[in-house]
């Protein structure tokens, strides 16, 4: 068995074996399968495909290259949530806090800037001083003693995925079924969790860019949770405008502070509340949806959620201070606004343009290595549906360069039409 040949053989459409996926990835996790062969591999697996019994495999495979949790010694259900990729999606900020002030355990494996959309550890990390490489004594620890964690792959939580997760952002193939489930569901259960909640993004913003993708990759995250004997369902939601009005790390984190303050924009509150109500349920803290949402929006309202948040950041290092003051955080020294040229309705804003603009900006990565830039992004001033005149706001851009061409291209994202467009539904459809 030699990684060449494995290469070969997914090349050629053949399915390949537990055992042989087993030696690819643990050999690319200790060095002896170079990042080109991991390319390689990804690239025949991008065209090809894999069945569910391989894609079973590969997350095995992938889950042991580093430690698999024991929380049994912490009290509760543990959950958690995760989302495929979308731009300005910044739910796990407000939602991991939310519903650990609820009573549920959040142990979170999270990741970096993949493609066009954020990644919430570049997020946290906006936050002076938060660490997100944490061992597993003190990840274990913090869950126990916060409700929550959320932390990065390291050596000891699933180290190979950590490199085929670069690699999938910079090689084009992160569009691909059984590699996203794949690096989801390794690092979700390396953690320990007992259930998952999926938020399968759907639209021009994210990966899957039509409802029938997202439903297959809906299907297939909660088939292979449940062989691998863990409870899942899954949410299939919008993104065909940016959720909530940020898009860029230390925005991002400011607005989910005003979320966790009772807040924030009504299309970021809402689609916590829905993926905080599947949590509730799956956990049994509650067997009403009306009731777990009702208890959620007191939490919210009531400043309990953001402390928790307060707590978390403490326990992993970051400067709480930010909570009150948030221009501790990260700020770029420009600030341009763009205006409508016209009259009308916003009828569509192009979210994937925003993210790869974003990237631009230095706000994400293009290679593996790349510095980000916590400062830059954009802030909507405008939503799909508002009504706006010539001259009004609909974009701030948060840049540290010249500003000039990103601000054209900014706008240039933005439709108007004469006629209101009809209101897109946030949450397209759930399974089971």
């Amino acid at each position: 068995m030699n990684a060449s040949q494995i290469i070969a053989k997914k090349r050629d459409g053949k399915s390949i074996t537990e055992e042989e996926v087993g030696f690819f990835v643990g050999g690319f996790a200790e060095g002896s399968v170079a990042d080109y062969q991991m390319s390689a591999f990804l690239m025949a697996v991008f065209f090809r495909g894999m069945n569910i019994e391989e894609t079973v495999g590969l997350t095995r495979a992938m889950m042991n290259t580093g430690k698999v949790l024991d929380l049994g010694k912490i009290e509760g259900k543990k959950v958690d949530k995760h989302s495929t990729g979308g731009v300005g999606d910044k739910v796990s900020l407000v939602l991991a806090p939310l519903v650990a002030s609820a009573g549920v355990k959040v142990p979170m494996v999270s990741g970096r800037t993949l493609g066009h959309t954020g990644g919430t550890l570049d997020k946290l990390e906006s936050i002076p001083g938060l660490r997100t490489l944490l061992a597993s004594t003190e990840f274990v620890e913090i869950v126990s003693k916060i409700g929550f964690a959320i932390a990065a792959q390291s050596r000891e939580f699933v180290p190979a995925d950590q490199g085929m997760y670069a690699l999938r952002g910079v090689t084009g193939t992160v569009e691909s079924v059984p590699l996203i489930v794949s690096s989801i569901l390794s690092k979700k259960f390396s953690a320990g969790i007992d259930s998952i909640v999926f938020d399968v993004k759907c639209g021009g913003g994210a990966f899957m860019l039509d409802f029938s993708e997202a439903d297959k990759l809906a299907r297939q995250l909660v088939q292979v949770t449940t062989v691998l004997g863990k409870s899942g369902m899954a949410l299939i939601t919008n993104m065909e405008e940016p959720l909530g009005r940020a898009v860029g790390n230390a925005l991002e984190v400011k607005e989910a502070i005003e979320c966790l303050r009772g807040g924030g924009p009504s299309d970021l509150r809402r689609l916590t509340i829905e993926l905080g109500i599947e949590m509730l349920l799956l956990a049994r803290i509650d067997v009403d949806r009306a009731a777990a949402g009702n208890r959620l929006e007191k939490l919210l309202d009531s400043g309990v959620a953001l402390e928790k948040f307060r707590d978390f950041v403490i326990a992993q290092g970051g400067d709480p201070r930010v909570l009150d003051e948030p221009a501790l955080l990260p700020r770029a020294s420009q600030v341009e606004t763009a205006e409508a040229d016209g009259d009308g309705y916003v009828s569509d804003i192009d979210a994937r343009a925003l993210g790869e603009l974003c990237i631009d900006m230095g706000g994400g990565r293009r290679l593996r290595d790349d510095q980000v830039d916590k400062s830059v992004g954009f802030v909507l001033r405008a939503k799909v549906g508002d009504r706006v005149s010539r001259g009004a706001p609909l974009i701030e851009v948060h840049s540290n360069r010249d500003s000039g061409s990103v601000t054209c291209r900014a706008l240039d994202a933005f439709k108007l039409s004469e006629k209101r467009p009809e209101k897109r539904d946030l949450v397209l459809g759930r399974l089971p």
